[in-house]
């Protein structure tokens, strides 16, 4: 099951979210879908093993090793209603 980054208005532009997690805002669509397509082209990427923080939904922080082999297949949702460069809104 491929992990999916949407391409969403968010706040005043546009954003990419993984889950329920946002990406910074980007100033319009062609922006934010450019960055996703790259944060999910780096998610894919095999690489040496790295240290990885996160934060879980409870507000608690988590630290493990991310094996560099160990990569998963990501997808880039971009649906027709946010597809046009204007800020929303």
């Amino acid at each position: 099951m491929p992990i999916i980054y949407h391409v969403v208005p968010h706040e005043d532009g546009w954003a990419y979210r993984l889950d329920n997690v946002f990406s910074e805002t980007f100033p319009n669509h062609a922006e934010a879908l450019a960055a996703a397509r790259l944060a999910a082209e780096r998610h894919e990427r095999s690489d040496e093993d790295r240290f990885i923080s996160y934060e879980d939904e409870n507000g608690r922080w988590h630290n493990e090793v991310a094996a560099g082999r160990d990569r998963p297949e990501t997808e880039v949702e971009d649906s027709a209603e946010t597809a046009t460069d204007d800020t929303p809104g």
